[in-house]
């Protein structure tokens, strides 16, 4: 029988870790290794530590939660805040922005409010593009410290916006706030998929997007008229995230950095096993070790990786066009229209101001729940099937809240059609939530090795946060243009991308990252950027 090298390279392991540890006597024979070897190939492991949900709490509540946050903190005050717009706006040019003084003033609160609900994309679009860079140069944790110094700023130029009686200071703000929120887009994704386990990637992926759907719930509760959602208190609603700052600060310190960064990028393989032993609670780490080492191994005699070759190769293109359609799907399928807008779109449905933020609660409610489902079902059911179910059943709930909304414009007065429009929105965020919401956030972080994956991450944030400036921008203009057909628009981006997702995307569940690249890869192989050592 030859002999297996793999199964060398184990006992191998063993027989050092016996030694490091003291266990052994330096007698112990071969059969006794094979025994232990065996043993530890065959022995049940909680692969869900204490430590690693720290891990991923002081990441996504640090981070996620934020991003989240931020997103939804001005749906709910948004009449509250256009009355500062007009105030400030009144006291400067002695006019107001009401609509119903005038036509030209009305489109000019219009622009500036889809600016400010659309600039934080805009910062999202510069922070998610740089992500990849910062997550190479610092590492993955030490970006996410990092960035909390942005978020710092962000939060004191919005409070200030209202002693200084600027809307310009609060888009300024938004803006700041937006680039933080693009960078932890980019990289707790990253740093959860890098720290997990093989059987746990699915469920640390969708917690991102549990803590993003808390965050913006959060947001709706802060911004309540009874809570801080009034013309004294709004300011302190939009500060609230720096809470989470502190936090993420005295959290995400006391953890490891991801142990594929140090291995793989910093050529440290003592700290990669000190933090995998750290996460796991375990020093039997041996296999993802020689994992690393085989991935870190093989990029020294492969041809090197450059960001061009994401579209010039037909291996990183593929994957690449995937990515890019899931994070269009997400976005194009009309979930921030409904999260800035949803409250106005109660109102069109024939709610009243407060019934409507109380609906849009209950939306925030329905999604922070179904993502936490999402989360337990993800690895069992596979990232494909949840998100096909999702696209499927947010086409039907768009299609009905179209149809709701038709009916009332040109037959008002029916209490049961304003019923049918929240029960639409709300089965529309079920099915969001149950894939959609966390899997492109996640996914692509799956679909790449160590060396494409910063690049691709930040390409698909990139197109993430552009397609999301673009709903934010121009639904307010498209509802007021067509109004109760505002929607149909995402009914065809959401047909559309459920027939993609049937015939272009693979299923990841249960697969290593090397097992998932080989289903793109050609006769011609990249490689991870160079290894560097960590002094350098």
């Amino acid at each position: 029988m030859e002999d297996d090298p793999l199964l060398d390279r184990r006992k191998e392991t063993k027989r050092k870790q016996i030694q490091r540890n003291g266990t052994s006597s330096g007698e112990t024979s071969l059969d006794e290794i094979d025994h232990i070897d065996v043993m530890a190939i065959h022995k049940p492991k909680n692969d869900f530590t204490a430590r690693l949900a720290l891990s991923i709490a002081a990441c996504t509540l640090g981070s996620s939660f934020q991003y989240g946050y931020n997103t939804g903190v001005v749906n709910a005050p948004e009449k509250v805040l256009k009355g500062f717009y007009n105030t400030t706006y009144q006291e400067r040019h002695n006019e107001s922005l009401n609509c119903g003084d005038s036509a030209s003033n009305c489109t000019t609160l219009t622009i500036l409010w889809a600016t400010t609900v659309s600039i934080y994309c805009i910062g999202g679009m510069l922070g998610g593009v740089s992500a990849g860079y910062w997550a190479n140069r610092f590492g993955r944790k030490r970006t996410l410290l990092l960035n909390n110094i942005i978020m710092v700023i962000a939060l004191a130029v919005e409070i200030l916006s209202k002693n200084l009686k600027s809307y310009e200071v609060l888009i300024i703000g938004r803006f700041i706030a937006g680039i933080n929120a693009g960078i932890n887009t980019g990289v707790a994704p990253m740093y959860l998929s890098e720290i997990s386990t093989v059987s746990l990637r699915g469920l640390c992926g969708t917690f991102n997007q549990l803590c993003i759907t808390f965050g913006v719930f959060t947001s709706t509760v802060m911004g309540l008229n009874h809570v801080l959602g009034t013309d004294s208190h709004w300011q302190y609603a939009l500060g609230f995230p720096a809470l989470m700052v502190v936090w993420q600060l005295c959290t995400l310190s006391f953890c490891p950095e991801s142990p594929r960064f140090l291995l793989i990028q910093r050529n440290s393989e003592e700290e990669a096993e000190r933090a995998l032993v750290w996460l796991r609670g375990t020093h039997d780490v041996s296999d993802e070790i020689e994992e690393m080492i085989a991935e870190r191994e093989h990029a020294k005699h492969i041809k090197k990786f450059t960001v061009c070759d994401l579209f010039h190769t037909e291996e990183l293109r593929t994957p690449l066009v995937i990515c890019l359609a899931m994070h269009l799907s997400q976005q194009l399928a009309g979930i921030n229209a409904v999260i800035y807008y949803s409250t106005s779109i109660f109102e069109t449905a024939g709610l009243s101001e407060s019934y409507s933020q109380y609906a849009t609660l209950g939306t925030g409610a329905v999604n922070v729940c179904m993502t936490f489902v999402s989360a337990l079902i993800m690895d069992k059911v596979g990232r494909r099937s949840l998100h096909l179910l999702g696209l499927g059943g947010m086409f039907i709930a768009s299609y009905i809240l179209t149809l709701g909304l038709i009916y009332d414009q040109y037959d008002s007065g029916h209490s049961w059609v304003g019923v049918i429009c929240v029960l639409a929105v709300v089965f529309y965020i079920i099915f969001f939530a149950s894939g959609p919401g966390a899997i492109p956030w996640f996914f692509t972080a799956e679909l790449f090795a160590q060396g494409p994956r910063p690049a691709a991450v930040s390409i698909g944030v990139l197109v993430n946060w552009s397609a999301n400036f673009c709903v934010g921008l121009f639904y307010p203009f498209l509802q007021e243009a067509i109004k109760a057909y505002s929607f149909i628009p995402f009914v065809v981006f959401l047909a559309i991308f459920w027939v993609y997702t049937l015939f272009r995307v693979p299923e990841t569940k249960g697969k290593t990252i090397e097992e998932i690249t080989a289903q793109f890869q050609t006769s011609v192989r990249y490689s991870p950027v160079p290894v560097t050592d960590e002094n350098d």
